[in-house]
Order: structure tokens, then sequence, then C-alpha cells
């Protein structure tokens, strides 16, 4: 990675970590980021958190949270792993692995969650991940992407007034909340790394 304006490469400055893609170390750390990501993702797909009107999991925050940690590579990397992962058949996703899971119902919003990731990590690239107001308008679009192609399938499977009812309506509140807890976080931890 060429810039070092990405959170991730901040906070590895001070451990002399290198999150080069062209030598050997550089390439470990990416792996092993990669790795710690599917794993938050997953581990947020099984997790309900009680939200009104309908429960939630953390999986958005953690897509907002690696996109705009990680730089676009490494955050469309690591999204793209995580859905290796599932087609192989690992239980990452929220009710188990498996092919299936890329073709089905809710297929729009793992390929939204990847898209999202990389253009997040490209606005946190830009210095988006710095102040409250740009990393508010990086989220909202890493989040209508999400839902736009999230609902752009799940509607041509079931119509889109009931994509709309059943996957979108009921996660309004629950997204605007993992959006604000963004906010808050990711300039704040830049702040503090800055330091």
């Amino acid at each position: 990675m060429k810039n070092n304006s990405s959170l991730i490469n901040s906070l590895l400055a001070n451990y002399k970590i290198s999150t080069s893609f062209s030598n050997e170390e550089g390439i470990e750390n990416n792996v092993a980021l990669v790795l710690i990501g599917t794993l938050l993702l997953a581990v947020s797909s099984k997790i309900q958190v009680p939200f009104w009107p309908v429960p939630m999991t953390m999986q958005t925050f953690i897509v907002f949270i690696i996109g705009m940690s990680y730089g676009w590579k490494l955050a469309f990397s690591t999204l793209i792993a995580y859905l290796i992962e599932g087609a192989l058949g690992f239980p990452v996703f929220a009710k188990g692995g498996g092919l299936l899971y890329l073709t089905g119902p809710t297929a729009g919003y793992l390929y939204g969650m990847t898209i999202a990731a990389g253009v997040l990590g490209y606005f946190s690239e830009k210095g988006y991940n710095k102040t409250y107001i740009k990393s508010f308008l990086a989220l909202m679009i890493g989040t209508i992407i999400i839902f736009a192609m999230g609902i752009g399938y799940l509607g041509s499977i079931i119509g889109y007034d009931k994509a709309l009812a059943g996957g979108l309506y009921p996660f309004i509140p629950s997204e605007f909340f993992k959006i604000g807890l963004a906010v808050i976080l990711i300039p704040s931890i830049n702040k503090y790394i800055k330091k």
C-alpha cells in the first residue's frame, strides 16, 4: 500500500510493521489482518443484539471498521476471503456456510458488503476517516451500497415491495445506530494514534 493514510497503517506504524504487499513481512501482515477481519465478520454475524424493531447483528459495523481502517485493497481482499471461506463451507455466515449462501436470497447483501468495504477503504485512503462529517458521508455511501445490492437481488426473487418491507425498513434504525457508533469511533481512534 503506497498510501499511509489508512487507519491500520497508522496503527501499525507505531510498531514498525509494514503493510506493504511487496515484501514477505508485508504479505504475512496482510494475511494476518485478513484472517482477523474474517474472524470478526464471522463472530459478528452470529451474535444478535436486542434492538427495535428487529434484533441486529454487528456485521455491517465490522464492514465499516474494516473498510475505514484497512484501505481499499486490504478491505476488499478481506471480504473476498470471507466469501471464499463461506463458499468452502466454513460456518462464517449467520446460519452456517456453503455455496447456497452465495446464490440465496441474502447473497446481494454479502456482495454489497464486499463492494462497500472496498469503497470505504478508498474513502479512508482519501482521509475520510479523519473527521466525523466525512466519516458519516463515507459510511452512508457504504450503507447505501450494501442495501441497494441486497434489496436489488432479494427483490428480483420475492418482489421489491416485500424486499423493502422485510429487508430494509426494519433495519434502518439499527443501521443508523451502527453508523453513529462507527462515526464516533473511527475519527477518535485516528486522532488518538496521530498524537
